[in-house]
């Protein structure tokens, strides 16, 4: 390909056009007119002819400058034109904001950290996916979502994380469930050999949940349901027991409809947000720090 001249270059020499001399020309480009004399020597050189007459009165266009300011006006309009047009596309990606997030997240979590960024932003558009956790790392990695929260144990290669809250699974039972008045600690044994209702598969809580029972060869399911509601009312409707986030039966155990049975283990885990490496939407930027904020003062 060709050496293509220096726009900035050739703005300079529109400019000196416009303005007679280099000085007022250098001027309205916010130039150093040391800057612009070498700027203009370099396409001097590139072009192969002298551009400018430098006298003590000042500098001005040869006929060869004149003519090469006159084909180059079209190129630098064109250029600005492309610059603005990339400058809207980009101020439109910014006032959109795509978030993935898992259902947990998106349920107990995401509306108090949306209503902050709504308050901070209140022209940026929003969109929310609420998915299961590797649905979410799915929807990052391709780039279908600026930025997404996770609950599984890990982050897939390729991502960048932090951490933006903690959460513990708990083992819940409807209250004629014959755990629901028991005192002693259910052991991980215990657990993994009682059928239970249970999240879908890629579900941070299933993920959690599995990984920390793995060892010990748990049973089959009894049920499996792709969100936490659907869990929680077979659960209460004697279907059996589950292990769900605290943070997705708070309200069932405020009001009754569940029991919460104490556990030999902690299934203690954080909360993440994922985003490309190098893509950080700056709205995204904010909803992480809103995240972070929002755990510290918990």
């Amino acid at each position: 390909m060709a050496h293509l001249p220096d726009l900035t270059a050739l703005a300079l020499l529109c400019a000196v056009s416009e303005h007679g001399s280099l000085s007022a020309a250098a001027q309205s480009l916010d130039m150093a007119q040391p800057n612009a004399s070498r700027t203009l020597r370099r396409l001097e050189a590139d072009l192969g002819f002298r551009l400018i007459d430098r006298g003590p009165r000042g500098s001005t266009l040869t006929n060869h400058g004149a003519m090469v300011a006159d084909w180059a006006a079209d190129v630098v309009a064109e250029s600005r034109n492309f610059q603005s047009a990339a400058e809207a596309l980009r101020d439109s990606e910014r006032s959109h904001l795509t978030v993935a997030a898992s259902k947990t997240v998106a349920e107990a979590l995401l509306p108090r950290w949306l209503a902050a960024l709504r308050a901070e932003r209140p022209q940026l558009e929003l969109h929310l996916a609420a998915q299961n956790s590797e649905e979410v790392q799915d929807a990052v990695a391709a780039g279908r979502a600026d930025v997404g929260f996770v609950e599984s144990p890990g982050v897939r290669r390729g991502l960048r994380s932090a951490e933006v809250a903690r959460d513990r699974l708990v083992i819940v039972v409807a209250p004629q469930h014959p755990w629901a008045t028991r005192r002693r600690a259910i052991t991980d044994a215990e657990l993994a050999r009682t059928p239970l209702v249970v999240r879908e598969s890629g579900s941070g809580t299933r993920t959690t949940l599995e990984s920390a029972i793995a060892h010990l060869d748990p049973v089959p399911p009894t049920l499996e349901l792709d969100s936490n509601a659907a869990v929680r009312i077979s659960v209460a409707s004697g279907a059996g027991p589950a292990v769900l986030s605290e943070l997705a039966v708070a309200d069932a155990v405020r009001s009754g409809g569940l029991v919460i049975v104490p556990t030999e283990s902690e299934f203690a885990r954080c909360m993440r947000a994922v985003w490309l490496p190098g893509s950080v939407h700056e709205a995204a930027e904010l909803l992480i720090g809103i995240a972070r904020r929002a755990r510290i003062a918990r």
